[in-house]
This record gives C-alpha cells, sequence and structure tokens, in this order.
C-alpha cells in the first residue's frame, strides 16, 4: 500500500512541488563564492552552447550554477540548459524539481547506452542549448566517469565544463552517491572548470580521464569555497 502510495503521480507531484520549494529557499539565501565564472559567461555571451558535468552526489545544487546571476554577466537570450535524467521513477522527479528550478530535463542515461536520449543531447547542442550530465550517474559507482560524457564531446565537438557545487550546511544521505541534502542560510561555492575541449587524434578513454579529473578538481575546490577557504 506505501509502495503503491509512493509512486502515484499525486505524490511524486507534491514531492516535486515541496522539494522545489526547499532547494530554492536554499539557493536564495546561500552566501555563494564563484570560481571560474568566466567560463559560463563565455558560454552565454557567445551563444555557443557547452557540455556540464558534475558528479551525481551535487544534483541538489546543480539548478545555482546554471541560474545563479551576477551584475557582470552576460544575458544567455533564448539558450537553454538541459539536464540528462534516468527514466525510471527516482529521474522522472529529479526533472520535476529541475524544471521548477529553471532547468530543463530529457530523459536517457549516461551509462547505458540509450540512444534516444543522447540523440536528444545532440540535437540540443546543434540547436544552441547548453546540456549537463552526471558522468556517474544514474547508480554510480560513486565518482567513476562512464564514456557517455566523452562520447558526447567528441560527436558534437563541443567542449566539457567540469562544474562543482557545495554548501557548508548539509545532510550526507546514506545513498551510494553520498549525496548531500542542502540546507538554507549557508557559505556555498560553485566552480565553473576550465573547459575541456577533445584533441585531434585522442582516445575516448584518454579524454574521459580527463574529464573525470576536472570534475574531481571542480568539486573540491568548491567544498573548499564552501568551507570559507581563500
Amino acid at each position: 500500500m506505501l509502495k503503491r502510495l509512493a509512486r502515484h503521480p499525486a505524490t511524486l507531484a507534491l514531492a516535486g512541488r515541496l522539494l522545489a520549494a526547499w532547494l530554492s529557499l536554499v539557493h536564495r539565501t546561500t552566501l555563494w563564492r564563484t570560481e571560474g565564472r568566466e567560463h559560463a559567461r563565455a558560454v552565454w555571451a557567445t551563444r555557443r552552447p557547452a557540455i556540464g558535468a558534475f558528479w551525481h552526489e551535487q544534483i541538489p545544487l546543480a539548478p545555482a550554477l546554471w541560474t545563479h546571476r551576477e551584475p557582470d554577466d552576460p544575458d544567455p537570450g533564448p539558450m537553454r540548459c538541459v539536464v540528462l535524467v534516468s527514466r525510471h521513477r527516482d529521474g522522472r522527479l529529479i526533472a520535476d524539481i529541475a524544471r521548477r528550478l529553471g532547468v530543463d530535463a530529457t530523459f536517457g542515461s549516461s551509462t547505458r547506452g540509450a540512444l534516444e536520449g543522447f540523440r536528444d543531447l545532440l540535437r540540443l547542442l546543434e540547436a544552441g542549448h547548453t546540456v549537463a550530465i552526471t558522468p556517474d550517474g544514474p547508480r554510480g559507482p560513486r565518482r567513476i566517469a562512464q564514456p557517455g560524457v566523452a562520447r558526447l564531446a567528441m560527436l558534437s565537438g563541443r567542449p566539457v565544463v567540469p562544474l562543482g557545487a557545495a554548501v557548508s550546511r548539509r545532510k550526507v544521505l546514506r545513498s551510494w552517491d553520498h549525496m548531500a541534502l542542502p540546507f538554507p542560510f549557508s557559505r556555498g561555492g560553485l566552480v565553473y572548470g576550465e573547459p575541456i575541449t577533445p584533441a585531434a587524434g585522442e582516445s575516448e578513454a584518454a579524454l574521459l580521464a580527463r574529464i573525470a579529473e576536472g570534475l574531481d578538481r571542480a568539486a573540491a575546490r568548491a567544498e573548499a569555497l564552501a568551507r570559507g577557504e581563500p
């Protein structure tokens, strides 16, 4: 009975509204510090899309990487940010929350070769929209990048921007990815790493290793900013 209730569309819709309201409060009350902001500004100013990548554990804070605005930021115009999420029930809940927070979603999987979702991402990049991927999602292993993100970069020719987001006040969940539930009125860090562009003749494995290293650096630096480190 409880499982059926949890799967009911009305229950999921209510959960989406409540979680989105909570995360909106977090985003609005966090004192953000940013690093590498010029990389996001370059995407918005030139209207040339990129592939944003972040570890799965950072999903609750990821919309702030797109929606946070500073005085010197250019207007992205019609450019949207679209995140790839799983077709599983949890993925649909994430998509609902993301849309309420200003980020669109498309369904597929970066780890299971979901051709339809992959084609959607290529089409969106060609149309001038930025896309976002969690290379270790939807089920892990934690912080082990799967090849989908490198493949997308090689096929599209678009750079991967490693992203990191963290807050000082949070509850780390006992999930496979150690996802952190953020609390309002925190210090926070948003990091936009140096774009990683596929090099001529570079193998998929070599590109994937560079992306994973960039993601680790962005995540670590976001944590440092959230702790108030210089």
